[in-house]
């Protein structure tokens, strides 16, 4: 235990006592002061605020102030490195705590319970600046500030109450005595904090006290550290200790211990111990005592709540009566009680769990395959048998003890545990099952079936129910009935699902807007880590007829929704299942309603997630892209095989009678643009070969602009082409993938030849290595712009000028001579005569050759030229002046070429006179006629 009396510290320095301190001297002139002023003229602020500077530096000033003392502790120490570190510095941690510093520490806590507000401010600064200096006075203090917060004391004003409270709460970064880590100290703070709810001075409006307690219970929630109960040293540590001491290398000069002082230092260990239990469980009682007081505010019993669920320990059981308090207080009014109650019981509950019986088992032996002779990911023959087979599932008794059942969903995929341990039989298990009167506190997982009966009336009325509250209850109860069930027998969880698959048919048909999350969060727990073989019963239920219509197309969606969320938490162990479903989801893939659809599109993207292709993994018994995308395709020629615009004339109604096929195909596209748009955020790897060749199709289809009124097959084709220019591309891809690029360029739609552009230019710089590793690809990419540039569609042609100069910018081409004069020649393409027209005609809005050719070889000028944003290279002014010379060519090459000297200007404006170096005069001399406007007075 820490004595209260004066420490003493050696600083390496013998003081002479017959000389005087002054500073105990100053200290005493001081606090005559003091209480003079406080008790004659305490609105004498001036004079209070001069005294607590001359009180922290009695306290603290020891030659230097702090600020100092760390700038000159920063320049020290690049000196001592400036000289190969041959300073040596004297640092002294803590200070001598004498009465002469109690006395001005507790000066200090009356000023900060001062009536004026600045006086309290700036004591409580100079008072925990102090707290921080001076060893274990926080436990000298502690009374003196709790005497404040008493709920029997009448004298106590708000401004007193109040500076208690700071002085509790401290400041940012120092000491917070409501939270130190001492239980002597919170044996007293906490009760004190609760009961000060009765207080005379305590008021509930005034924000600035409610705000106080809500930061003191804040900062004790987020510092607090659980403090240790038994510090007893282990005999074998003990013994080690005692083999040290008598070791003569390295040797000590010190007196050994005898038998007698080691015996008396356990013992006096296992008194602090004890004296530890016994403050845990007085300060649970207390705090019991002080939250189910009748007149406390209910502020001040959430707080209380609050610190009794930070003293749920793993080493001790919460008493007797906190756990019947915190059962009780499950059904509380308020929800902020009923959460920590719900959070109580849970920790409380796995205290109690007993222990269940594991062995350990070889899966070799099991499944009767040898052990591979190299690593191999994925569907294994000695990882079958952990697989779903509605042939194999155990339905009897007999089959279901002789299963052996894994829980945890990796187990097996990648390899197999060095040392793999499951859960034995259940006849092997401890009994769960107990009698009414130890039913006090746990549920389901502890006490088997017991609470079945009780709620099963329950269940049947809250199920009927569609309100959202009632809704989510049921959702709850059910998923801890399903995960609770995991050591059951075979007898009482056949039980529990002939209870539970007609409630969940109920609650499945009556989901709405409200609880659909709730069921999908109760499914997608209940299959969480659980072997699918012991949930049988809950996915045959799901995949019956998820798609039936009753109830429309809100129902179905939810029904998928459910059924995606238990799925997807069984990853890979459930082929059969996905088989059967997407076998039942493919004739139902050109749904009219649009929800319905997105629901498809992502139970999809989980039906093939683990449809991968990377090293050493071998292929899946899952459903795989490639052969679904082969018949997908094959529904689509009759969108594929036409060259005319495909447009949007579905209705939102599921039309009687027979559609023909073009319809049935849009329906279905728009259920594939879902998949697709969901699996590029979702799955494990990119496009494959015969979902890259859906592209033409898409490049069809997506629009050029961005408008929300086009329909929603447009803006999808649009997304789904964003989203897939951005994956990652696989060497052996990139040749597929401009072979489709080429094969739209020639595509008779602007609009698909300037998507490819757009595509492309998202897919180079997302694949830049990829591309820049394969000459034949850069090649292709190049010339593929090129012609581009010479397409008869002025947009196309801009687009592709745009493209050439990203391109250029980040080095994927390099502006080489064979790119230069390629361009000058195009721009020196004749243009044919102009021909007189006859007074009544229209005029010709296609293009000639000579014109796009010759525009063509501007465009790519100017592309090179904006290539270079912030230098100008050697080849840039020569391009200028060959620009230049177009000027005055017919529309669309005149505002071509001014947009591109603009842009110029622009780009290079803030370091001319450097740039401007790289020009000759006559260079000069014409790009400074071109870039500056004539004046109009001229």
């Amino acid at each position: 235990m820490v004595s209260l009396e004066e420490t003493k510290l050696y600083t390496g320095l013998e003081h002479d006592p017959s000389r005087e301190n002054h500073r105990e001297a100053i200290a005493r002139v001081i606090r005559k002061l003091l209480n003079h002023i406080l008790d004659n003229s305490e609105d004498d602020t001036k004079s209070l605020f001069l005294i607590i500077k001359i009180i922290g530096d009695l306290l603290q000033f020891q030659g230097s102030h702090k600020h100092e003392f760390d700038s000159r502790w920063k320049s020290f120490n690049l000196v001592k490195k400036s000289m190969e570190n041959r300073l040596r510095t004297l640092t002294v941690e803590g200070c001598e705590y004498k009465r002469i510093h109690q006395d001005m520490i507790r000066d200090l806590l009356r000023l900060s319970t001062s009536s004026y507000s600045q006086v309290r401010n700036k004591a409580q600064q100079t008072f925990f600046a102090a707290l921080g200096a001076y060893n274990f006075c926080c436990r000298d203090i502690i009374p003196l500030v709790l005497e404040f917060l008493r709920p029997d004391r009448q004298d106590v004003t708000q401004q007193q109450f109040k500076g208690a409270l700071y002085c509790l709460l401290g400041n940012h970064s120092g000491v917070c005595l409501a939270n130190l880590h001492d239980w002597d100290c919170i044996v007293q703070t906490w009760p004190a904090l609760v009961s000060s709810g009765l207080s005379q001075a305590m008021s509930l409006e005034k924000p600035s006290i409610v705000r106080l307690f809500d930061d003191l219970a804040e900062k004790i929630h987020r510092q607090y550290e659980t403090i240790g109960l038994d510090f007893t040293i282990p005999k074998p540590c003990a013994a080690i200790a005692e083999l040290l001491e008598q070791s003569k290398n390295p040797s000590i000069n010190q007196t050994l211990l005898s038998p007698e002082k080691i015996k008396e230092g356990q013992k006096r260990q296992q008194e602090k111990n004890a004296d530890a239990l016994r403050n845990y469980e007085s300060l649970v009682n207390t705090l019991l005592d002080g939250v189910e007081q009748r007149n406390l505010p209910w502020k001040f019993e959430h707080i209380g709540i609050g610190l009794l669920s930070l003293l749920l320990r793993d080493d001790r059981v919460l008493p007797l009566r906190a756990i019947r308090f915190f059962v009780e207080n499950l059904n509380h009014d308020a929800i902020v009680v009923r959460k920590m109650a719900i959070s109580a019981v849970a920790g409380i509950l796995k205290q109690l769990k007993r222990p269940h019986k594991k062995l350990t088992i070889n899966p070799y032996e099991i499944s009767g395959c040898p052990k591979p002779t190299r690593m191999l990911a994925g569907d294994r023959p000695d990882n079958h048998w952990l697989h779903y087979d509605s042939k194999s599932i155990p339905r009897t008794k007999k089959e279901w003890e002789s299963s052996c059942f894994v829980e945890k969903t990796h187990w097996g995929y990648y390899n197999w545990p060095k040392n793999m341990v499951v859960y034995a039989g259940v006849e092997e298990q401890p009994k769960l099952g107990r009698s009414r009167e130890d039913m006090t506190e746990g549920v389901f997982r502890n006490f088997d079936d017991a609470f079945l009966p009780v709620l099963k009336p329950h269940l049947e009325r809250l199920v009927a129910d569609s309100h959202e509250s009632t809704q989510r209850c049921v959702a709850e109860i059910i998923a801890g009935l399903i995960r609770g069930s995991k050591h059951w027998t075979f007898e009482k969880v056949e039980k529990l699902w002939e209870l539970l698959c007609p409630l969940l048919r109920t609650a499945l048909s009556n989901m709405t807007v409200e609880t659909y999350n709730d069921w999908g969060t109760c499914i997608a727990t209940s299959c969480e880590s659980r072997d699918p073989r012991k949930l049988h019963w809950l996915f045959e239920l799901l995949l019956e007829s998820p798609l039936s219509g009753e109830g429309g197309s809100f129902v179905d969606a939810c029904r998928l929704y459910v059924l995606q969320g238990g799925l997807a938490q069984q990853e890979w162990r459930v082929p059969e299942l996905l088989h059967r479903l997407l076998k039942y989801l493919e004739p139902k893939l050109t749904q009219v309603y649009k929800n319905v659809r997105e629901r498809i599109g992502s139970v999809l993207t989980y039906i093939f997630m683990i449809d991968v292709s990377l090293p050493n993994t071998a292929p899946t018994t899952s459903p795989c892209i490639p052969e679904f995308t082969a018949r997908v395709l094959e529904k689509l020629k009759p969108l594929t095989d036409v060259d005319e615009e495909i447009q949007n004339h579905i209705m939102e109604e599921n039309g009687i009678g027979e559609e023909d096929e073009r319809t049935q195909g849009i329906k279905l596209l728009k259920t594939i643009l879902k998949w697709l748009m969901a699996s590029a955020g979702r799955s494990f790897s990119t496009a494959v070969k015969e979902q890259l060749q859906l592209l033409p199709l898409f490049f069809k289809i997506a629009p050029v602009e961005n408008d929300n009124s086009y329909d929603e097959l447009k803006r999808d084709a649009k997304l789904c082409l964003s989203l897939m220019s951005q994956g990652l591309l696989y060497p052996h891809q990139v040749p597929l993938v401009l072979q489709v690029l080429n094969q739209t360029a020639r595509s008779s739609s602007w609009h698909a030849r300037y998507t490819v552009l757009t595509y492309l230019q998202t897919m180079v710089f997302y694949n830049l290595f990829i591309f820049l590793n394969n000459e034949d690809a850069v090649k292709d990419i190049r010339w593929l712009i090129i012609r581009l540039l010479e397409d008869e569609q002025l947009e196309v042609r801009e687009m592709a000028a745009t493209t050439l100069s990203g391109l250029l910018q980040c080095n994927f081409l390099t502006m080489d001579s064979g790119m230069q004069i390629h361009f000058e020649q195009l721009c020196k393409t004749k243009l044919p005569k102009k021909r007189k027209r006859d007074p009544g005609s229209v005029g010709d809005t296609i293009p000639s050759a000579e014109l796009v050719k010759r525009h063509a070889g501007v465009l790519g000028l100017g592309a090179c030229v904006l290539s270079s944003p912030y230098d100008v290279p050697t080849w840039m002014p020569q391009l200028l002046m060959n620009l230049s010379a177009h000027l005055n060519d017919p529309q669309p090459i005149e505002m071509t070429v001014k947009k591109t000297l603009s842009n110029f200007r622009r780009t290079h404006h803030d370091n001319w006179q450097e740039h401007k170096q790289q020009f000759t005069d006559d260079q000069l001399l014409v790009l400074t006629d071109l870039l500056v406007s004539p004046c109009y007075y001229a």
